[in-house]
């Protein structure tokens, strides 16, 4: 397309569910508003070498006028919901910085400051937000600090706003998730999440349109300070500068390491991100371990029954508060219901025979979940869903022997192509489902070519303009963002990875076990099938000594606290911090051996043989071509 179009189907489909859903209902556009206080002008939150961060006032200019064509109705309300910025007043003494990164900061004022619950991604965003407070609420300190889950919008930008010993609550198991996923996988996941979030896309009607559970990511700086008390069990009552809080944990649910906590004194309920204003992910389009929709029904039942009655209102971590005992329990109950019927509806399928790709054209919402805008699949969908709940009980393989040794996307669009007849004959076939509105086989098809031949324009082009025509239908803010930047990808454009998650801090808490982990999966295997390496280790830091051994044989990089029965062939002794540096490639062994940070007794090759079968990871790799 030499301009940005709209295919009529698309804009039938957009008709269609303005008259299906809801729209005249305002509640939402009320509880958004709700308790405003102000914001800051302008929007735009920089880092210390003057770039912008963040940018809550480039969306405004589209989402204050009419619903472009190119944005689906249901996702264009959300964005005008999510993308409101600033300091709001949930209930007395509780203050919410939301519109400010992806994710919400609470804070709780007690007797002597103020606590501080998930401070967003960055320190910048962090420390913006807290100063919007105190420009309406006075200088007071942060006297603690509540994480209510392991992922990185919710701990991120903590240094932004202490920068004083105080209490860090958690819930137990944070640190341990919080550091593995960022850095085992860190790097795909950053990769992914660059097209989940659209962080290459302009804001706009063509561009970016939100993800559904805020508008997107900041690209500041991420940090962390560990944790000072772990929250064990639920029921766990907790005082905080004079402010008692008591805590249910949730393992497993939006997160492996998760709590909602109620405040008794103030009738407040805040439910971490275990029941938001949208159909959440079970299986997030970035990448992480499959969530258990089960266990997540359980523990919205369970803080149903335990707070829900006595709360007055009900806040998240994500998105605005709902107020009134009567529609907090309608909230999490429908919630409930919600992660309740994809879990139980995709068994009861997949227990007759059909795959998860089958299951995810089967499955619709019961009317009263369909029409409930906050079980809207902005962030999360039935499509992608259901299938996340079969893969997390049948895996990756669907039963069918055809399907148990595919040949890889390259070798298959050339046999595909050659099938078809060729180029010409694939691009015949796709531009008439083009024309015939069929989108996904369009990019089905095209697919096939470009993986073929990545140089064939026509078929870039042309799998891109499906693209754009699937990303502009979505009612799923990050299934847009994904579409559409592929598409940008595919025109010659590059999506980048602007953030990334393994900051120094969250590495510097890696265990000396995780820290070897991560040398494991580095480890090229074909590079390293016929070395056989010993090496025992003694890593000193502040707290003193920790040994630590670890072996290399047929391409295994295997390892364990204390001594081995085998013998090693050289004995290291390194600080923790030089051990960071060395790994990272921010210092070499002879910078290290120079400062008298390492010392090597024994074969000092050994280390730099193991140094040298180590992969680099990439953070930019190719996703819509090969």
């Amino acid at each position: 397309m030499t301009e940005t179009t709209i295919r009529p189907d698309i804009v039938a489909a957009a008709a269609a569910m303005n008259d299906r859903l809801p729209f005249s209902d305002s509640t939402d556009e009320s509880n958004v508003r709700r308790g405003f206080l102000g914001a800051l002008h302008p929007g735009q939150v920089r880092a210390a070498d003057g770039r912008i961060v963040w940018d809550p006032d480039a969306w405004a200019p589209v989402l204050a006028a009419e619903r472009p064509e190119l944005v689906n109705p249901s996702l264009w309300r959300q964005a005008r919901l999510v993308a409101r910025h600033g300091l709001f007043e949930v209930t007395e003494g509780v203050y919410q910085v939301r519109g400010m990164d992806l994710s919400n900061m609470t804070l709780i004022e007690g007797r002597d400051g103020v606590v501080v619950v998930d401070p967003l991604i960055s320190t910048e965003t962090a420390a913006a937000g807290l100063r919007l407070y105190r420009e309406y609420r006075g200088e007071r300190p942060v006297t603690a600090v509540i994480y209510t889950h392991s992922h990185a919008d919710h701990f991120g930008g903590v240094r932004g706003v202490v920068d004083t010993e105080v209490p860090v609550l958690a819930p137990e198991g944070f640190l341990e998730h919080a550091v593995a996923e960022n850095v085992y996988a860190g790097t795909a996941m950053a990769r992914r999440a660059a097209y989940m979030y659209g962080a290459a896309l302009p804001p706009g009607a063509a561009g970016q349109m939100g993800a559904g559970l805020g508008m997107t990511t900041s690209t500041g700086t991420v940090t962390l300070i560990p944790p000072t008390l772990d929250v064990t069990r639920t029921g766990q009552e907790e005082t905080l500068d004079g402010v008692r809080f008591v805590f249910q944990v949730t393992p497993g649910t939006e997160a492996p390491a998760e709590m909602n906590f109620f405040l008794p004194d103030r009738a407040a309920l805040c439910m971490a991100e275990n029941a938001t204003h949208t159909l959440h992910n079970l299986l997030t389009l970035r990448g992480a371990e499959v969530r258990d929709p089960h266990a997540w029904a359980h523990y919205l039942t369970e803080a149903i029954e335990m707070f829900a009655h006595d709360a007055e209102v009900e806040f998240a971590s994500h998105h605005w508060p709902t107020w009134s005992g009567p529609a907090i329990v309608a909230l999490l109950s429908e919630q409930r219901d919600l992660y309740a019927y994809q879990h139980d509806q995709t068994l009861r399928l997949l227990n007759q025979g059909y795959t998860g790709a089958e299951i995810a054209e089967m499955l619709q919402l019961p009317p009263g979940l369909e029409q409930a805008w906050h079980a809207r699949g902005y962030y999360g969908s039935v499509s992608h869903n259901v299938k996340a709940v079969y893969q997390r009980y049948m895996g990756w393989f669907d039963g069918n022997p055809a399907h148990l040794w595919p040949h890889p996307p390259e070798q298959a669009g050339r046999r595909y192509v050659e099938a078809i007849g060729g180029a010409e004959a694939v691009l015949r076939a796709a531009r008439r489902a083009y024309d015939e509105g069929d989108f996904r086989w369009v990019a089905e098809l095209t697919g096939h070519l470009v993986f073929a031949d990545p140089g064939h324009t026509e078929a870039r082009a042309l799998q891109a303009d499906a693209f754009e025509q699937l990303g502009f239908g979505a009612e799923n803010g990050t299934w847009r963002n994904f579409y559409l930047t592929g598409a940008m990808e595919l025109r010659g454009g590059t999506a980048g990875t602007p953030t990334t998650t393994s900051s120094p801090d969250l590495i510097a808490q890696l265990s000396l076990a995780q820290l070897f982990d991560s040398v494991a999966i580095r480890v090229h295997g074909p590079r390293a099938a016929a070395l056989r390496l010993g090496l025992d280790w003694v890593v000193t830091d502040d707290r003193g000594e920790q040994t630590h051994w670890s072996r290399l044989s047929n391409g295994a990089f295997v390892h364990g606290d204390g001594s081995c029965r085998e013998p090693a062939d050289a004995r290291v002794q390194i600080r923790r911090q030089a051990l960071l540096q060395l790994l990272s490639g921010q210092s070499t062994l002879e910078a290290l051996k120079k400062s008298g940070d390492l010392s090597i007794d024994g074969t000092p090759e050994v280390l730099t043989r193991l140094l040298t079968v180590l992969d680099d990871p990439d953070p930019g790799f190719a996703i819509v071509t090969p």
